[in-house]
Parts: C-alpha cells; sequence; structure tokens
C-alpha cells in the first residue's frame, strides 16, 4: 500500500516534466551612468531620480504597443497566437518579462526574458535593454524640451506683461512730468534760484524808481528854469535853433506844471509860481492869435550857451526817463513771470505726494514683473544649456554593463524536478491515507489488550488458529506473488523514470 502507490508516482513523472517545457532565462544589466558635467555648472531640468522614473520607463516599455511590435519582430508566441487574442498574448509576454528595479544603494538594474529557445531569450532581451536605453534618452530629452518650451513661452508672457507696465509708467511720467518725486529737489532748487531773481529783480526796480524820481526832480528844476528865466532870442542863424513861441512855452509850462503836481501839493508857492506863468502864457497866446499874421519872419536870433545847455539837460532827462520806464515795464513784466514760475513750482511741489503714492502703486507691479522677468531669463538660459547637455548625450543615460547572456541551462529546472517529483510523493501520501483508512476501519482483534480495552473483560484463555499446510502454502504463495508485484512495480517505474529523463 506503500511502495505502490509510490512507485506508480514516479513513474507518471517524466509525463509531468513533459507538460513543463523548459524555459531559458537571458539577463542583461545596465548601468546608470550620472552626469558627466558638474551640477555646480549646468543643472539638470530633469530633478526625479532614476528610481522614480524607471517604474514609468517600464510602463512604457511595457505597453501594448511596444509589446506587440515585439512578438511581430521576433515571432514569438505562434502557437498562443493561434488561439487565443494577442491581449493574453502581450499578458503573457509581460509574465516572461522579469521585474525591472534598482536595489537601494545601487546604480544598476536588470532586464530579463524568458523563452523556450535560449538565442531567442538572448535576442528580446537585447531589444529590451536597447528600448530602456532609448526611452530613457527620449525621455530626458523630451522632458528638458518642454521645460524649454515652457520657460519660453512664460518669458515672452512675463516679456509683453513687462513692456506693457513700462509703457503705463512712462506714459504716467510724461503726463506728470515736473511732478514726480524724483524731481522734487530740482524743483525746491528752481523755487529758490526763481525767488532770489525776484528779490534782484525787485531791488533793481526800487533802484530804478528812485533813479526815476532824481531824474523827475532834474527835469523839473530845469523845467522851472527855462520858463522863469528870460529868454534872450539869439539872432545868429548859424546857431541852428529857433525861438520858442508862447505857444510852445505854454506846451511846455503845462507839463511842468503836471510834474509839480506830483511833487508837491497845490498850495506849494513852486506850484503857485506855475500857475501864475501859465496864466501869462495863456494871455500871450490869445493876444497872438488876434494880431493880424506877420510877415514871413526872417531868421530868429540864435539862443544862449546857457538856454542850449538847459535844452540839453532836458532832453537827457526825458532819455533817462524813458530808459528807466522801459526797465521798469521790463521788470514788471519779469516779476509776473518769475511769480508765475514760482506758483507753477509750488504747484508741483504740492503734487509730489500724490504722484508718490502712485508711483509707488505703479513700481511695485512693475519691480514684481521685473524680477518674475529676470528669474525667467535665468531659468531658460539654464534649460536651454541642460537641454543641450541632453541633446550631446553627456547627461545621466544608461549604459550596458554586461549584455544579454546566451543561458545554456534551463532557468526552470527546479521547478520541473519539483513537479516531477510531486507524483511520488502524492502517491506516497495516498499510501499511508488507505493503510490509515484500512486500520480504522479494521474491528478485527489483534491482541488481548484490544479485548480488555473495549468489552472491560479478563481474557482467560488465547484460542490459537488452526491452519492447514495447503493455507500455508497458499499464504505464503499469496505473500511472493505480491512482493515480486510490488519489486516490478518499482523497478518498472524507474525505468520509466530514467527513460522520461533521458529524453528530457
Amino acid at each position: 500500500m506503500l511502495v505502490v502507490p509510490l512507485a506508480l508516482g514516479l513513474a507518471t513523472a517524466p509525463f509531468v516534466a513533459e507538460r513543463i517545457p523548459a524555459t531559458y532565462k537571458s539577463e542583461t544589466l545596465i548601468m546608470v551612468i550620472p552626469q558627466r558635467v558638474p551640477d555646480s555648472y549646468v543643472k539638470s531640468t530633469v530633478t526625479a531620480t532614476v528610481e522614480d522614473r524607471l517604474p514609468s520607463i517600464s510602463d512604457q516599455i511595457l505597453s501594448r504597443s511596444r509589446l506587440e511590435r515585439i512578438i511581430g519582430d521576433f515571432g514569438l508566441y505562434a502557437e498562443l497566437r493561434a488561439r487565443v487574442p494577442m491581449e493574453d498574448v502581450v499578458a503573457r509576454m509581460r509574465q516572461d518579462i522579469g521585474p525591472v528595479e534598482i536595489q537601494k544603494g545601487q546604480q544598476s538594474f536588470r532586464v530579463s526574458y524568458m523563452s523556450r529557445e535560449p538565442q531567442m531569450a538572448q535576442k528580446v532581451t537585447a531589444r529590451l535593454a536597447s528600448l530602456f536605453i532609448d526611452e530613457n534618452s527620449r525621455d530626458r530629452e523630451n522632458l528638458a524640451e518642454s521645460t524649454n518650451v515652457f520657460l519660453e513661452s512664460q518669458l515672452e508672457d512675463a516679456k509683453t506683461r513687462l513692456l506693457g507696465h513700462e509703457e503705463r509708467l512712462e506714459e504716467y511720467r510724461r503726463l506728470h512730468s515736473g511732478e514726480l518725486p524724483s524731481q522734487l529737489e530740482s524743483n525746491l532748487q528752481a523755487i529758490q534760484t526763481a525767488q532770489l531773481q525776484l528779490q534782484s529783480l525787485s531791488e533793481s526796480a526800487n533802484r530804478a524808481r528812485e533813479r526815476r524820481l532824481l531824474v523827475e526832480r532834474q527835469l523839473v528844476d530845469a523845467q522851472t528854469q527855462l520858463v522863469s528865466a528870460p529868454q534872450p532870442v539869439s539872432t545868429n542863424p548859424q546857431d541852428g535853433q529857433l525861438p520858442q513861441s508862447p505857444a510852445q512855452q505854454l506846451e511846455v509850462a503845462e507839463k511842468a506844471l503836471d510834474v509839480l503836481k506830483l511833487r508837491y501839493t497845490a498850495d506849494h508857492p513852486d506850484v503857485r509860481k506855475m500857475e501864475r506863468t501859465i496864466r501869462e502864457l495863456k494871455d500871450r497866446v490869445a493876444e497872438e492869435a488876434r494880431r493880424p499874421a506877420p510877415p514871413t519872419p526872417l531868421p530868429s536870433a540864435a539862443q544862449s550857451p546857457a538856454e542850449l545847455a538847459r535844452q540839453k539837460r532836458i532832453r537827457d532827462a526825458q532819455a533817462d526817463l524813458d530808459v528807466i520806464d522801459h526797465q521798469l515795464s521790463s521788470s514788471q513784466a519779469e516779476e509776473t513771470r518769475l511769480r508765475a514760475v514760482i506758483a507753477d513750482y509750488q504747484q508741483k511741489v504740492e503734487a509730489v505726494p500724490k504722484r508718490e503714492s502712485e508711483l509707488v502703486e505703479l513700481t511695485r507691479d512693475y519691480d514684481i514683473l521685473k524680477k518674475t522677468y529676470d528669474s525667467l531669463l535665468t531659468k531658460r538660459e539654464e534649460s536651454k544649456l541642460a537641454a543641450n547637455l541632453e541633446r550631446r548625450q553627456i547627461g545621466e543615460q544608461f549604459r550596458i554593463l554586461d549584455p544579454a547572456s546566451l543561458p545554456a541551462r534551463a532557468a526552470n529546472l527546479s521547478r520541473r524536478l519539483a513537479f516531477s517529483v510531486a507524483p511520488a510523493i502524492i502517491g506516497l501520501a495516498l499510501g499511508f491515507l488507505l493503510g490509515a483508512f484500512l486500520e480504522y476501519t479494521d474491528s478485527s482483534f489483534n491482541h488481548e489488550a484490544d479485548v480488555a480495552r473495549l468489552l472491560e473483560l479478563p481474557v482467560l484463555a488465547l484460542v490459537p488458529a488452526v491452519v492447514s499446510d495447503k493455507e500455508r502454502r497458499g499464504a505464503r504463495v499469496r505473500r511472493i506473488l505480491c512482493d515480486l508485484a510490488g519489486v516490478a512495480t518499482v523497478l518498472g517505474s524507474l525505468a520509466i523514470v530514467a527513460w522520461g529523463f533521458l529524453r528530457l
């Protein structure tokens, strides 16, 4: 009951082993080569570690489109493709591809593939390794390019906003020129300069007025002397001057009276004297008007040198008055202009606090935009360097350290042995179970202790079994035949096992 099931299980081992085909595993070792330019010079845009990026790269390589292309290129799973859809074939290939992961503290990982043919396992493993290397390079380059494109767009947007803000700031400064906080010192200096000019102009105008009063006094004195003094008549035609008529003298006297009234009151003796002279001259003018027209007058006598000197003083004084009046009018116009300038600058100074608060609001946004633009410009340049680094293949790379191996021994040998021995173990277990079952179901008494235990009665005597010689010979023959059958079964099973494994 123990040997026969064990032998039968061993006999089925070769047939079970035939149902489990041999598979060969090819492996390649890929090493992670770090960036060959120091990070202090060029910072890579790929900040994720290899442990973080490797699962995504594996998912891309193990995608259905990639695996279907490999299956078609190498003609894998021909029998399976004839029986099941392509989704199941791709799932089977994913199972045959070994797990890809980097162990902690290591900078390498393994890529493996299992196939029934050693050469095919080697070829597929080499293809998978090349896909990992190409996908890593492409992934890093695409990430660097996408980062560069993103920074370019952000930089262009920041530049547009910065230029728009600069235009608004420039327009504000143009509209409020002179009222800006940076122009406060110049405005105050201009006000101070204008006030000094105004003070100097006022002092000059005061001096001009004093001089005018002096010239007016001289003119009045000369005109008064002209009217009150006897007028000698020059008869020398070479003097070039004619005697003054009463009408002319009256006109001069009236002007002199106007000048005296400006200086003195109506009761002043000089004013009264001049009024009497004017009345006399008016009488003389009226008397001459009643006389018949005289004949053509002869050239009058020449005036005296004193009279000529006096007239010259009058003309000089009148010219000085004209000059002084012109200076005073110019000073008045300049004073009006300076006061307007001071008022204008004062208005600009008073508007400075308001402009300052408005400029703070404008420049706050401008400073933020300027800092953002400068930061993006720096990052854009760094991104360009990183993109060039990836294009020239001097960044982080995958390199094959051990090429795909050509397996010489089946990778599932232990598994096949385990499945081959499994029927023998199962047969032995069945033998034990069968023996235990028969022992459990046997109700006969084999020992007197069994009788005493079950019946609780003492055993008084034992009656031996009476067996004839014929029965004894029959039992011996059965034992021999049973032993021979067991030995034959064991030898047959061993032969079958040897034959089967020789075939393998």
